[in-house]
């Protein structure tokens, strides 16, 4: 039976970390960190993740500003506001929750915003700059998914890593920070042969493919590592809940360590929010 790798014990130690830095930034330069979110529309995931992170802000003493805009929000108009906020020296960081309705170019939303202030890590400058190396802004979710394996096995120099799923928010990233560990990385997807077989091969197995219960216990080398990404919805026994990409229960039994879904990656992603506002707001006074 693998250990579970406690997500939300993880991103409470990280946010405590971050709670001392930030009192000490306002404390020493006078700088108090502020996240600007953007929410468009009435989506209902979209409202509990920016709640989430609004919450979290405060108990770390970050300042963040909501701008709330309705449906029928022109794609001008938002382009307008995100000017608004880059050129605002008092607001550090800029997310604009995904997805935005179908009359925006959510590309041009991500390509509007400055990259120092895209702490969401997908602004295309931020894309090159983490495929060279020269990391800036990072995407969360994956960033929060190296920081447990780091702090689960340490140095994961020459370990085999097998990334399911080839997103540009997380898959690809996943793929990037891992060689950056110097880990070999396998990237597999939907048009891959021998799936099972690849994944078999991981000493560390990183699940982002949206399909619930996607990866099975036979897919898992014995004492693996198993990041699950996943957040699925699904109806069992007349109820709705929510499930990963990897069957948890049979994975389990074979893997080392497993992350749970929910409570594994998806406080690390909002933690690694706070991380990233954070850093901004000390590039951006040249105290890094």
């Amino acid at each position: 039976m693998s250990s579970v790798i406690d997500g939300k014990q993880f991103a409470d130690d990280v946010c405590e970390k971050l709670k001392a830095e930030v009192s000490e930034l306002e404390a020493q330069h006078q700088l108090l960190p502020c996240i600007a979110v953007v929410l468009v529309g009435e989506d209902p995931a979209s409202q509990v993740y920016v709640r989430n992170k609004v919450r979290r802000c405060e108990q770390l003493g970050i300042r963040s500003i909501e701008h709330r805009l309705g449906d029928d929000t022109t794609e001008e108009a938002l382009l307008a506001l995100i000017n608004e906020l880059n050129n605002d020296s008092a607001v550090h960081g800029i997310l604009v929750q995904l997805p935005v309705p179908e009359q925006i170019n959510d590309k041009a939303v991500l390509a509007a915003i400055s990259p120092a202030k895209d702490v969401d890590g997908f602004h295309v400058e931020n894309v090159g700059a983490l495929t060279v190396g020269e990391n800036q802004m990072v995407p969360c979710t994956p960033l929060g998914s190296l920081m447990m394996l780091q702090d689960r096995l340490g140095d994961l120099s020459g370990k085999h890593a097998v990334v399911i799923g080839r997103s540009n928010i997380v898959g690809k990233p996943m793929a990037l920070l891992l060689l950056q560990q110097s880990c070999t990385v396998t990237i597999v997807h939907s048009r891959t042969k021998n799936i099972e077989a690849l994944c078999q091969q991981a000493d560390i197995l990183v699940a982002a493919v949206g399909r619930p219960h996607f990866v099975k216990a036979d897919w898992v080398k014995p004492g693996a590592v198993v990041i699950d990404v996943g957040i699925n919805r699904i109806e069992q026994d007349g109820k709705s809940r929510l499930v990963g990409d990897v069957d948890f229960d049979a994975v389990s039994e074979v893997a080392s360590a497993i992350t749970p879904v929910p409570g594994g990656v998806g406080p690390m992603t909002i933690a690694c929010l706070m991380y990233n506002t954070v850093a901004a707001a000390k590039m951006q006074q040249g105290l890094v």
